[in-house]
């Protein structure tokens, strides 16, 4: 079973979306490599069709746990706070928001879409500011899973856990990195894979790299090769 798609699987994913909205959203996912959160709050105002770029705005919340009697940063399990060890019936939290930009390069066949859909009067208006897509998370990942089925797509497995998916928004992203790193492993491309990726830890990009490897298996076909110990095709092993 597939781990991801490939970008000629992604072209059928785009043909068979039902408007050019979709069509639109399933091409940005794949040719920017984005997070699905961060593809729906993309605005007309960040669309440099100068330039060929676009930002991308990525927003993180977290919550912190302090406790109420001496302000002492406290953990989700703690039931007394470790400084002043009283016990803590409701801890008080803050939420933090971090906001980060990076400014992604565009093609010109995604840019010509943009340009197209803009022109239809595509964008939603919400607060004052041009949003390209108008829905939530959940209908981005219907509109894609709905879209696979109708492609023929097969589900994917996930090479960590193996567990198996339909094809969603975030394997879109996955493909874009697997086939970046197909095209180049070397440190500098996975450099900038990161830093297209929005990654803060480059583990997590490095984890790409063995999904798109063939190292470990070539490897292990070069070892018997060089031991000349005969081996044989699945079913057909000697004495079974």
């Amino acid at each position: 079973m597939k781990a991801y798609l490939e970008p000629a699987e992604i072209t059928l994913l785009e043909k068979s979306a039902s408007s050019i909205r979709d069509k639109l959203r399933i091409r940005i996912l794949f040719h920017l490599g984005c997070r699905v959160s961060e593809a729906l709050t993309i605005k007309v105002d960040d669309i440099d069709f100068t330039q060929h770029t676009v930002a991308i705005i990525h927003l993180k919340r977290r919550i912190k746990l302090s406790c109420p009697t001496c302000g002492t940063r406290l953990g989700a399990a703690h039931v007394f706070c470790p400084k002043c060890g009283e016990k803590v019936e409701k801890s008080q939290t803050e939420e933090q928001e971090h906001r980060r930009q990076r400014i992604l390069p565009l093609d010109s066949e995604t840019l010509k879409l943009l340009k197209e859909y803009i022109d239809r009067g595509g964008p939603v208006v919400k607060g004052g500011m041009q949003f390209i897509f108008g829905i939530n998370r959940h209908r981005a990942w219907q509109i894609v899973k709905d879209s696979s089925k109708k492609a023929g797509l097969p589900k994917l497995v996930n090479p960590e856990t193996g567990k198996v998916h339909n094809v969603s928004p975030h394997k879109l992203r996955d493909a874009f990195a697997v086939n970046a790193v197909k095209i180049n492993a070397s440190g500098d491309g996975l450099r900038l894979l990161q830093e297209h990726l929005g990654h803060q830890s480059f583990n997590t990009t490095a984890k790409y790299r063995k999904v798109a490897g063939e190292e470990h298996k070539a490897w292990y076909e070069r070892f018997w090769q060089t031991t000349g110990e005969k081996r044989y095709p699945p079913g057909k092993l000697k004495g079974f």
